[in-house]
């Protein structure tokens, strides 16, 4: 093995082994549990479960209820209403994640009327949920200054999302749901069936007695929120 030639070299060799120590020192400490004082912060926090460090960007931890022997990954963001907390209407628990659940890295749940993910769901990274969106129909009038429409969302127990999936407003994904990776999610998605595109469809579906089965050609789920787009 060559010696270190230079002084950034050589402080590398010294330090670096020092710095990943540290930094793994301060993912465990940093860790958001059950008991930790920044836990007091939201409406709840189960035993078992473990926020990790590095947070996202959090704000309105009072609307946002994680259940028991749950995983947030790192970087994984959530957010009620504004960072004042302006507009927020609805009783709590606005975001509310369930037992035995594991939510990606990098994830981001953007909740105004009611975000509810039951238990033992898994999230790859990046998945993005948001139960309301702004509405574009007044074209002289920039979007991002038009009222949000909202329609609450709902992840179904034993569902796994995979990475990069984007769940739209009124989504309503059933039990034991497979959405494939890189899907675009909106609408009713029935039990227990594999979903995938954008907007994602049913390709797949159990039948108590022939078991899994293709699903037949038809539209994509729908509802009447034809006014959200991600």
């Amino acid at each position: 093995m060559a010696r270190p030639t230079t002084p950034l070299a050589w402080a590398r060799v010294l330090s670096g082994p020092l710095v990943h120590r540290a930094w793994d020192f301060a993912t465990r400490l940093g860790a958001i549990g059950p008991h930790s004082p920044l836990a007091r912060r939201y409406h709840a926090v189960g035993d078992g479960t473990a926020i990790s460090f590095p947070r996202g960007a959090v704000f309105g931890e009072r609307w946002i209820a994680i259940g028991a022997n749950t995983l947030v990954s790192p970087y994984v963001s959530m957010s009620v209403g504004m960072p004042d907390l302006k507009g927020v209407t609805h009783d709590p628990p606005v975001i509310s994640i369930g037992d035995r659940c594991s939510i990606g890295r990098n994830g981001w749940f953007v909740g105004g009327c009611g975000i509810v993910v039951e238990d033992d769901v898994i999230m790859g990274p990046n998945v993005y949920v948001t139960d309301h969106n702004h509405g574009y129909e007044d074209v002289t009038v920039p979007i991002w200054e038009q009222w949000p429409k909202e329609a609450p969302v709902r992840i179904g127990a034993g569902s796994w999302i995979g990475a990069n999936v984007v769940v739209l407003p009124g989504a309503d994904i059933g039990r034991n749901v497979t959405v494939a990776a890189g899907s675009v999610v909106r609408g009713h998605v029935p039990d227990r069936c594999v979903v995938a595109g954008a907007p994602a469809r049913v390709v797949r579906q159990h039948d108590d007695v022939d078991g899994w089965l293709p699903a037949r050609p038809g539209p994509p789920p729908v509802d009447d929120l034809d006014a959200f787009h991600a």
